[in-house]
């Protein structure tokens, strides 16, 4: 699995994998991403794990909130994540100092 934090407000769009852009119809599926239960707050900006299948090598994330035209310098279209993370890259994140992890609705073991 490889793993990925998004700010709130943003929404995954397009997906690369192996071939090139995923696509359902040569997958014959969508591509296994799942926001996790679980995000950190940075610098006042709280940001939630998303966890992607291994076959996915690149995500195309955009603002869910239309552009603003009375500040056009403040629109961004999108950003392409190409450097996923691993697990142990999560930890170490979680880890620092400077974030608080949230885990929303934990259960009991």
């Amino acid at each position: 699995m490889k793993y990925f934090f998004l700010s709130d407000g943003w929404k995954v769009g397009r997906v690369w994998g192996v071939g090139g852009e995923w696509t359902a119809a040569g997958w014959r599926r969508q591509p296994d991403i799942q926001q996790l239960k679980l995000s950190l707050l940075d610098r006042n900006e709280k940001m939630w794990l998303y966890r992607v299948e291994d076959a996915v090598l690149m995500v195309e994330v955009k603002p869910c909130a239309p552009p603003d035209p009375a500040d056009p310098a403040k629109n961004i279209g999108s950003v392409t994540l190409t450097r996923l993370i691993d697990a142990e890259q999560v930890l170490e994140r979680l880890g620092t100092i400077a974030t608080r992890c949230e885990i929303e609705n934990p259960q009991l073991m």
